[in-house]
């Protein structure tokens, strides 16, 4: 069980004495839910494609109905998953320590379904498209979209406004961040007295700066990834192992709250 892995007492007094604790995901947090990364294999039409090359302004250009079939599949897939129990230890913190922020990198709401609010997004959401042109926000029809296991084109639906095609809610490659949620995250990890980096690989700037930052203004910096990354000589603890273990054993270690549905 959780309960039984050995934690660091060093760390565990960190936690319960800290005043604000930053939260810092990354795709591996939603892969644990069987939400597919882009390093992940595809089948189909997605297996002849690059997913990098399809997640840039210039496809969607070229070829709208390729792109935006890709993110009804990728939409589809995240609506039948569920928040796995890193997701709700996460959401678990805001119970136990005086302010919680939390900063992801995945575009979809399994944090918000799992209960954390405020949740600072900083490539987007999936579930918030607009409008390609005016910048128009769109709402989905209710429902479960297809999911075909090849994956097909769709045509993505004209804006009521201007009639410019939709896009998905995301920050793609080559476009920058929101500026009003990059401006909550670094505030959030400049606050901070610990940082928690769990799930990311820290190679996608400039969101890898955030436990650089933290650590330069004095957090602790606690790491949670299953390999080593490059956040291994920042980080004051490197825990190996998937989220959805480690973190339910850092809340029911730290505070007494118990998960039972974690191994």
């Amino acid at each position: 069980m959780t309960a039984d892995l050995l934690l660091p007492d060093r760390l565990l007094t960190a936690l319960r004495e800290a005043r604000h604790v930053t939260v810092f995901t990354g795709a591996g947090v939603s892969a644990e839910s069987g939400v597919p990364t882009f390093r992940d294999a595809h089948t189909g039409l997605w297996a002849r494609f690059d997913p990098a090359a399809l997640a840039t302004p210039e496809a969607f250009a070229a070829d709208p109905a390729l792109v935006w079939g890709w993110y009804e599949w990728r939409r589809a897939r995240v609506m039948r998953a569920a928040p796995n129990p890193a997701h709700r230890a996460i959401a678990a913190l805001a119970r136990h320590v005086p302010a919680l922020s939390v900063i992801t990198q995945n575009v979809d709401d399994l944090h918000e379904r799992a209960g954390s609010t405020g949740v600072a997004h900083l490539h987007g959401r999936l579930m918030q498209p607009r409008c390609s042109v005016c910048g128009q926000p769109w709402r989905y029809p209710p429902g479960m979209p297809d999911e075909p296991a090849a994956g097909r084109r769709v045509t993505p639906p004209d804006c009521p406004r201007c009639a410019g095609p939709i896009r998905p809610g995301v920050v793609w490659f080559g476009e920058p961040l929101p500026a009003d949620e990059w401006q909550r995250a670094m505030a959030a990890t400049a606050g901070c007295d610990l940082f928690i980096t769990v799930g990311t690989s820290a190679l996608v700037y400039p969101a890898a700066q955030l436990p650089q930052v933290a650590a330069e203004q004095g957090a602790r910096v606690l790491q949670l990834n299953p390999q080593p990354t490059a956040l291994d000589t920042i980080a004051d603890w490197n825990l190996l192992g998937p989220a959805g273990t480690l973190l339910p054993a850092l809340v029911h270690a730290a505070f007494g709250e118990a998960f039972p549905d974690t191994a």
